[in-house]
Formats: structure tokens, C-alpha cells, sequence
């Protein structure tokens, strides 16, 4: 396994069918403001490349985001995203999901670390972060029914791991229940093992410093 993430979803509805309708709707301007969520505008240029596809652009390199807004979906990746504790994302950014779903999803497989949170219309119903080192660092609220058979000892990690499943194994399996799509296992270029092409959906690269 061999996928990181850095990413802040906000959803009207079903994420990868608003995705799957981006490119009518995307524009790098709508981009910059979303992006303006999470740095001074006066700190964001464009990054004067091709958009990014979304397989790329979930981990961007430090320095860059990518963002994608569109009426439906909002969609920010940015290392800054990676926090240990998602339960404290900063307030004005989950004060802007009034009203809709926010997903945060992060994973860095060199420490087979992965955190994920899901606020509705602005509460906090989950929130988890672990990794074979640090163990458990946040457990909040009750447990999605996606993470259910991983508590339960269906997928173990094997050996003398730290943890009865891998993080990052539980990261791909979150990938596909909140947004449609998988990143380990896909082929650049080719559709995934979700109901959407991590490749085919296009983000906007930003500079920010």
C-alpha cells in the first residue's frame, strides 16, 4: 500500500455523482475562493499547469493545493489537511459545511497512518486516527458501518502488528464509501475499482506562500 491523502470534502448529496458532472461546473476562480477557506487569498496564485486529475491531486506536493468547486461538491487537498486529531479541524472550516456533509480523509503510508471525519450540517458524528506506532489517537462518536467488519477482526493486519487492521487498508475502504473511487490498485490513466475514475475528474493546482 502505497497512498497518502490530504482532503476536505464538503457534499450536497453523493459525492461521486457530483464529481462525475465537475467539468460543467469548474472554474479556477470558484478554486481560489474555495481555497481561500484555508489561506489568505493574498498567499494563492495559480500554479500556471494543467489541472490536476483527482488521483494526483488527493496528496499535492508542500507548497501546493488543489481545489475544485462546483454546485454540488467542494473539494480542497492540502498537506495542512493531515492533522493527527481531525475533531480539530478549525471552526470557520467546519462552519462552512452548514447545511451539507464534510469529509476529511488522510492517510501517509510511509507510517501507515490514516484519520478520517465526517461532520453533518456542522456537528462532528466521527472521528478516527491510528497508526501502528501512535495507536489510537482520536476514536469519536460511533463507528460507520464500513469500519464495522475491521473492529470485528475480519481484516487483520496478520504478524505481530500493532493494530487488528491496517490504517491504510481501512483508508481505501473510507475512499470508497464517502467518494466513489480507491487510489491503491488503480491504474494511472484507468478507471478504479470505485463507481468513479479517480483519473477523470480534473482539480485546479495552486501555489501557496
Amino acid at each position: 500500500m502505497g497512498a497518502k491523502t490530504a482532503m476536505l470534502v464538503y457534499a450536497d448529496g453523493d459525492v461521486a455523482a457530483g464529481l462525475e458532472g465537475a467539468a460543467e461546473f469548474a472554474d479556477e476562480a470558484g478554486a481560489a475562493e474555495l481555497l481561500g477557506l484555508l489561506w489568505p487569498p493574498a498567499r494563492i496564485r495559480p500554479d500556471g499547469e494543467e489541472p490536476w486529475e483527482l488521483g494526483d491531486a488527493v496528496f499535492p506536493p508542500q507548497g501546493r493545493a488543489c481545489a475544485l468547486s462546483t454546485p454540488e461538491v467542494d473539494v480542497l487537498c492540502d498537506q495542512a489537511l493531515m492533522l493527527d486529531r481531525p475533531s480539530q479541524l478549525p471552526a470557520h472550516l467546519v462552519d462552512a459545511s452548514m447545511g451539507r456533509t464534510l469529509y476529511l480523509h488522510a492517510m501517509h503510508s510511509v507510517v501507515d497512518w490514516f484519520a478520517f471525519a465526517v461532520w453533518r450540517d456542522g456537528t462532528l458524528v466521527r472521528s478516527l486516527s491510528l497508526s501502528p506506532d501512535d495507536g489510537i489517537l482520536e476514536d469519536m462518536g460511533e463507528r460507520l458501518a464500513f469500519e464495522e467488519p475491521f473492529w470485528a477482526g475480519e481484516h487483520p493486519a496478520g504478524g505481530d502488528y500493532a493494530l487488528p487492521f491496517h490504517p491504510l487498508e481501512l483508508g481505501e475502504h473510507a475512499l470508497s464509501e464517502f467518494f466513489g473511487f480507491n487510489i491503491e490498485g488503480a491504474d494511472d490513466g484507468g478507471p478504479s475499482a470505485g463507481r468513479l475514475d479517480p483519473w477523470a475528474v480534473e482539480l485546479f493546482g495552486f501555489q501557496v506562500g
